[in-house]
């Protein structure tokens, strides 16, 4: 079951279940909760697991003008405000991810942990493998189709609306996100960076992203792609309850994190 909260830039729709400490899920570009489906049980069953649906996605309608991932993250932060009612976990895939990033450097107070699952933070053109593929995205496009039926099966917006939103999302996709390394520098908050080995996201912008984030961990799932949730759920759930639940071991031979800040400290 779902509902409807009223926040000052959208009205915007979320689930939700389980009990325990408070936990967002935030879905990729052009996806639903419906998505999630291979997370919820088990996340559930130790946290109260919030699914909000950002503007334009699922049952949440768009809004005037273009998309822009500072206002999803806007918008996640009055979710958290109003709705979670404090901090919260943040677990992201893909667009998600990189509103989870831009929360937790805005609002280190409303974060307590993050996880992102294949995020990136420059353009598409920046950072993911095949640049080129933005070219050939478009609303009835054979690839799109698994999107336009999630799409038309839950948006108060309608089915004639679809190509309007496709045109913002990769609009979105070419010019954002613009995050600069100083910017992740920031984030204080215990960050674990999860990509496929054969993810949309290139490796090694997967790394400049891991290496920019203060004491952050780092997991390359093998056999996976950009729907690593989707092809791996047990993995990749073990990974998300793992770094949420524990604490991190110390290594014998430290590099990266033998001068580490203290946890909780951030780094300007």
């Amino acid at each position: 079951m779902g509902a409807y909260v009223s926040l000052p830039g959208v009205q915007t729709w979320y689930e939700v279940e389980g009990d325990g400490e408070p936990l967002i899920l935030l879905h990729g570009g052009l996806c639903t909760n419906e998505t999630w489906g291979g997370q919820r049980a088990d996340l559930a069953a130790t946290y109260r697991v919030f699914l909000p649906e950002r503007r334009g996605h699922g049952h949440t309608p768009d809004v005037e003008g273009p998309l822009s991932y500072q206002d999803m993250a806007d918008d996640t932060v009055s979710f958290l405000e109003t709705t979670v009612g404090g901090s919260a976990h943040l677990v992201g895939w893909s667009d998600g991810g990189i509103v989870a990033l831009l929360v937790a450097i805005a609002r280190p107070d409303l974060v307590r942990k993050v996880v992102v699952i294949g995020a990136n933070f420059l353009p598409g053109p920046q950072s993911i493998a095949e640049p080129s593929s933005l070219d050939h995205m478009s609303a009835d496009a054979p690839d799109m189709a698994l999107f336009r039926e999630l799409y038309e099966g839950t948006s108060p917006d309608g089915a004639a609306h679809w190509p309007v939103v496709v045109d913002k999302v990769i609009e979105m996709i070419r010019t954002q996100p613009d995050i600069p390394t100083e910017d992740l520098a920031r984030i204080s908050a215990p960050t674990l960076v999860v990509v496929g080995d054969d993810d949309l996201v290139t490796l090694e912008h997967t790394i400049a992203l891991y290496r920019a984030v203060p004491n952050s961990q780092l997991a390359v799932v093998p056999g996976a792609s950009h729907a690593l949730p989707v092809e791996k759920p047990e993995a990749v759930n073990r990974l998300i309850l793992d770094f949420l639940t524990m604490d991190p071991s110390p290594t014998i031979f430290p590099v990266r994190r033998a001068t580490a800040p203290p946890a909780g400290s951030a780094q300007a």
